[in-house]
């Protein structure tokens, strides 16, 4: 029953880094094209559509290396807080990396673009620490027995 319970909460956890994240990724590639608008304010429903594919892109993207880093970490109990976000560091990094194409005559990716890569690792950072803030903290917990409350003896007279 507690599994049961773990997996919406990591579920839960996953959805709202992913919002996250790809809100930053949305904001941070169309930050310059923000600024350099004249027409004044962004329509909210463009703004609701743009976080909408960013959330899409980011969950699609992310699904697989996530479920690693969740299944390493609760397999092993690890709650450290640098932990996650190495792992959320990993996931975006290869979030990008699944974008851009690899030459296998050269074993190398070409066209990395560094601020895009650098966008991606810090949303994946910043999704990392926010699973670890909702999830990550209680990783393992699960699989502990609880204690039960001891009665206390009562005072014979």
């Amino acid at each position: 029953m507690a599994l049961i319970g773990r997996l919406f909460v990591i579920c839960f956890a996953f959805g709202v880094a992913c919002l996250l994240a790809g809100g930053i990724v949305v904001f941070s590639i169309l930050f310059p094209e923000i600024s350099a608008l004249e027409t004044g304010m962004l329509d909210p429903n463009a703004l609701n559509i743009l976080l909408g594919f960013g959330f899409i892109f980011f969950s699609g993207f992310a699904l697989l290396p996530a479920v690693a880093v969740v299944t390493i970490t609760e397999a092993f109990d690890v709650r450290g807080v640098v932990a996650y976000a190495i792992g959320g560091a990993m996931v975006g990094l290869a979030c990008y990396l699944g974008l851009i194409p690899f030459d296998t005559d050269t074993m190398r990716f070409d066209g990395i673009i560094r601020r895009h890569l650098e966008v991606m690792t810090g949303a994946g950072i910043v999704a990392g620490l926010i699973y670890w803030l909702i999830a990550g903290r209680n990783a393992g917990k699960w699989r502990q027995p609880r204690a039960l409350p001891q009665a206390e003896p009562v005072a014979k007279l």
